[in-house]
C-alpha cells in the first residue's frame, strides 16, 4: 500500500473482497491470489477488474497488482499481469485493457512499460477517489489493445 493514501481498514478490505467476488460472477474474470509454485507462499494479488469510478477513459477493464514488499523485484508482477492480459484478450474477448498508477509509483509504471502498454501524457488524470492536492492523486494512464497484444505475441520487454 506504499502508493495508496492509507492502508485499508478491515471493513474496507472486506468491501474490496466482495467487489472481487462480484466481479468474477458478473464478468467472468477478477483478481487472483498469487503464490509461489515451489511452496505456495502468498505474494499478493493480480488480475483484471472493471474500473470502479468515472473518468475520461471509463468504462474500462484494468489490469492491476498489489504485491507484498518481499515479492518486489522478482518479476512476479510482470508475469502475473501478462497472464492476466492474455486471459483478458484471449479468453474474455476484451478489446482493450488499461492500467494506471500514481505518478510516484515507478515500479508499477515500469511493469506497464514491460507489458508494452502505451501511455499518452495527455491522458494523465487526477484520481477521483483521492483527495485533490494529495501527492498520490496525479496518475498516469496506460492502454493496450488486443491487436497490440496479438502483434507482440504476448511478449513482454526484459
Amino acid at each position: 500500500m506504499a502508493h495508496f493514501p492509507a492502508p485499508l481498514s478491515r471493513a474496507e478490505s472486506e468491501f474490496v473482497l466482495e467487489r472481487i467476488e462480484a466481479g468474477f460472477e458478473r464478468d467472468g474474470f477478477g483478481i487472483w491470489a498469487l503464490e509461489t509454485l515451489a511452496d505456495e507462499t502468498f505474494l499478493g494479488l493480480a488480475g483484471l477488474s472493471t474500473v470502479p469510478f468515472a473518468a475520461h477513459f471509463t468504462p474500462a477493464v484494468e489490469v492491476g497488482w498489489r504485491l507484498l514488499p518481499s515479492a518486489w523485484g522478482h518479476g512476479y508482477a510482470t508475469e502475473a499481469a501478462a497472464a492476466s492480459l492474455d486471459y483478458g484478450f484471449t479468453d474474455a474477448g476484451l478489446s482493450e485493457i488499461v492500467s494506471f498508477a500514481s505518478k510516484t509509483n515507478q515500479r508499477s509504471i515500469a511493469v506497464m512499460e514491460r507489458l508494452n502498454m502505451r501511455c499518452d501524457p495527455t491522458e494523465d488524470f487526477e484520481h477521483p477517489l483521492i483527495d485533490a492536492g494529495h501527492p498520490l492523486a496525479p496518475h498516469v494512464l496506460y492502454r493496450l489493445t488486443a491487436e497490440q497484444w496479438q502483434a507482440s505475441n504476448g511478449s513482454v520487454a526484459e
